[in-house]
């Protein structure tokens, strides 16, 4: 092949490469390569509702092959055998498609149902098989809360997510720390200042976010939900000078107009709140300034996008409808459009300016 042919198609691959990478390419706007430059609170991506059914996908490698920028894991606590279980509806068995990799030659292989530490081994070894592959958000659901009386808290999940996943993880004290020195006061301080890195800078790496389940939310006896509990850890661990251990963003969940976090009492977590979650057609039903979340560069998750009037299919629409709704949600300031469309590769890759 002559050189000048080799160098073009050289060029080509790498842009390819770079497409792969940071989503596709959408009408009326800027391209792949564009978001790579936009902090991670400056793009909409588009997530996997529930990715660790093994009805859905036999194994998590596979819902991560679609290029998602986010993969959701539904996690129990385990006290009797100090084990973080992911099931949907089993507190004491684990039902999911982890496999316990630690080649990627074992990701699509093996035996399945294995526990929490199983599936991030399973995320850190495809992250190693796809270096430079795009920031992942893992939303974790803990369903029925912390155990932390019995040894199931905040630090446990912590040392958990950090000896299975080590540096790969982007932390609260990684968006604390100016880029000159010295750190901001909490979170909402250093989201304000628009302190995220961009896309690019965090390629390869996993932003983790945990919001509180539906059994927790559903038990009158529970009165300290997920958020409230390790909102609460992050602001004493940084009181302590001990940030550095957290691994975790909390969530607020569920869509409320004005600013959300005026539900805490304790107004002393609130600034340790920078990532929201709830239902898009909430967040779309007019009530709700969704700008604000934009223009304090907080991360906002809106989920069951399928469900946004006009209604569209909650597994299988057309790639051109979901493209448009990813388009209608990215314009409306979400940074991560969720849904089941298990079967759409290329609107899952789907990177968008947000706004």
């Amino acid at each position: 092949m002559p050189r000048s042919l080799r160098t073009a198609a050289l060029a080509l691959a790498a842009a390819l490469a770079l497409t792969s990478l940071f989503g596709g390419v959408s009408a009326g706007k800027a391209s792949a390569a564009d978001t790579g430059g936009l902090s991670l609170a400056q793009a909409t991506t588009v997530g996997l509702h529930n990715t660790y059914v093994p009805a859905t996908f036999s194994y998590l490698a596979q819902a991560l092959d679609t290029g998602t920028s986010m993969i959701e894991l539904d996690v129990w606590d385990d006290f009797i055998t100090k084990e973080w279980k992911v099931s949907h509806d089993n507190p004491l068995g684990n039902s999911n498609n982890c496999v316990d990799a630690s080649a990627a030659s074992q990701l699509y292989s093996g035996g399945a149902n294995k526990d929490l530490e199983s599936c991030l081994d399973d995320v850190r070894v495809w992250l190693a098989a796809h270096p430079g592959h795009a920031p992942l958000y893992i939303k974790l659901e803990m369903k029925a809360g912390f155990q932390s009386t019995y040894g199931l808290g905040p630090a446990q999940l912590d040392t958990a997510i950090r000896s299975h996943l080590g540096s790969d993880v982007f932390r609260p004290a990684d968006l604390l720390a100016k880029p000159g020195g010295g750190t901001y006061a909490n979170l909402d301080e250093a989201a304000r200042a628009g302190n995220w890195p961009t896309r690019a800078q965090l390629a390869g790496k996993v932003i983790i976010e945990a919001i509180p389940g539906t059994v927790e939310e559903s038990n009158p006896t529970d009165t300290l939900w997920t958020d409230v509990e390790y909102a609460t850890y992050l602001r004493n661990l940084n009181s302590a000078g001990n940030i550095g251990n957290a691994e975790v963003f909390p969530a607020v969940h569920n869509a409320a107009s004005g600013d959300p976090r005026t539900r805490y009492a304790d107004t002393t977590i609130r600034p340790w709140f920078v990532a929201f979650d709830g239902d898009a057609s909430t967040y779309m039903g007019g009530t709700i300034d969704t700008s604000w979340y934009d223009t304090n560069h907080y991360l906002l998750v809106m989920t069951d996008a399928q469900n946004v009037s006009p209604a569209i299919s909650d597994t299988s629409p057309t790639e051109a409808e979901a493209q448009a709704r990813v388009a209608q949600l990215a314009a409306a300031h979400a940074s991560i459009v969720s849904s089941d469309w298990t079967t759409l590769p290329t609107v899952q890759a789907q990177s968008l300016p947000r706004g």
